[in-house]
């Protein structure tokens, strides 16, 4: 009402009744070309103007526009194109205004199914599932209602990204498992973040739990091999267990994803995953190619303790630590590009180091199996255990 100079802020009534006006206008604008308001205001004054469809539209434009992506997104999820869906049902009292309908008919190139009422479309759906888990009828033995998981589930991994296990739209019940490793020397404990969310850092994510997978023995890194599990069963409740391979040591946890999440942030959790899609990946490209070069920089301070390093000439030694200093100092930039290319880099420049290690690794293999074969010639009892040649893991699921 601001062409009558009223603040009608802290009157309810007056909002109520402006509220009700507008209502009845949207419903009158489905149906007939133009809508005259007339509100009455506080202090006998009344507020009235003409709004035609074609006002009304372009006000709503940008609200229907926001159902689009969801729209396209739904039908790669499912992996079909719009000439094969046989009928597009409308939901919603609001699936009533032309433009929408429009909307729907430009989207999936056919007319919408309008026979049924909107707004007992869901009722109607529930009643038809209720009626199934009650034992169903000859009329709905041929149906199926899936139930689907409204967002993707995961893990943090390594740098703060999200390893996604169970993804979204997956149909419940659901299982998926992946593998992981540890990325410190001798450790012992793994902490397990439960994550659900489209985007891929931890941080953007909804937490649903954390738990410890602990008592793994002191390993290299990289060389525990820890099975991570999700499952989801009928009931929609999520069971996660973790278990290192090599020594059977297990944790678990239960707990439901949609507790306490409404439909509306679901929504607004998938449309944020597609407004910062590019933003995400370029940020997880950077992370994923920095937690590379931290594990082949580990490497390169591995292999300094190793006989091979002394057979370096002076000038190849000079060669690596030179590299070596050009992938610290990208590791600590944020342009993916000049970190990808001072791995590689660093890769190429440790070829020959890696060659000698290997020839080093090769030939403590061969002279302890040929002492082993000697020991149980002369019937000395049990060996000592063969040497076991070096080797690097990178951080992977």
């Amino acid at each position: 009402a601001g062409d009558l100079k009223l603040d009608l802020r802290r009157n309810g009534e007056a909002v109520q009744a402006i509220r009700k006006s507008v209502i009845d206008a949207k419903i009158a604008l489905s149906s007939q070309p133009s809508v005259k308001l007339d509100v009455e205001l506080p202090g006998g004054k009344r507020y009235q103007r003409e709004i035609t469809r074609e006002q009304f539209e372009q006000l709503i434009e940008p609200i229907i526009q926001k159902t689009v992506a969801p729209s396209k997104q739904a039908l790669a999820d499912a992996k079909i194109k719009p000439e094969q869906i046989d009928q597009v049902v409308l939901v919603g009292g609001s699936t009533r205004i032309p433009r929408v309908r429009a909307m729907v008919k430009e989207l999936f190139r056919r007319e919408p199914h309008v026979e049924l009422n909107p707004d007992e479309v869901v009722a109607l759906g529930a009643a038809v599932q209720a009626h199934i888990l009650a034992g169903g009828s000859k009329a709905t033995e041929d149906m199926l209602l899936l139930d689907v998981t409204p967002l993707s589930l995961g893990i943090e991994a390594m740098g703060g990204v999200v390893a996604k296990i169970i993804h979204r739209n997956s149909t419940i019940p659901a299982s998926a498992t992946e593998h992981f490793t540890t990325a410190v020397e001798g450790q012992t404990n793994v902490a397990i973040h439960v994550l659900q969310g489209e985007r891929e850092l931890a941080s953007d994510c909804r937490s649903l739990a954390r738990f410890d997978l602990k008592g793994i023995p002191p390993m290299p890194a990289g060389l525990p091999r820890i099975e991570v599990k999700f499952l989801i069963d009928a009931n929609g409740i999520l069971h996660v267990s973790a278990r290192e391979q090599r020594s059977g040591k297990e944790a678990q946890i239960e707990v439901k994803p949609t507790y306490g999440l409404t439909d509306s942030q679901v929504e607004d959790m998938i449309i944020a995953s597609f407004d910062h899609a590019q933003e995400d990946f370029r940020k997880r490209q950077v992370i994923e190619a920095r937690v590379e070069a931290d594990n082949i920089l580990l490497a390169l301070e591995k292999g300094r303790r190793e006989p091979a390093w002394q057979q370096l000439t002076g000038d190849d030694k000079r060669r690596v630590e030179a590299l070596e200093r050009e992938l610290k100092e990208a590791k600590a930039g944020d342009d993916y590009k000049t970190i990808r290319a001072a791995i590689d880099a660093l890769n190429e420049g440790t070829m020959h180091l890696a060659e000698l290690m290997m020839d080093s690794a090769v030939s403590e293999a061969i002279k302890g199996k040929t002492m082993n074969s000697a020991d149980s010639d002369v019937g000395d009892g049990p060996t000592a255990p063969h040497p076991i040649a070096p080797a690097e893991f990178e951080h992977k699921r």
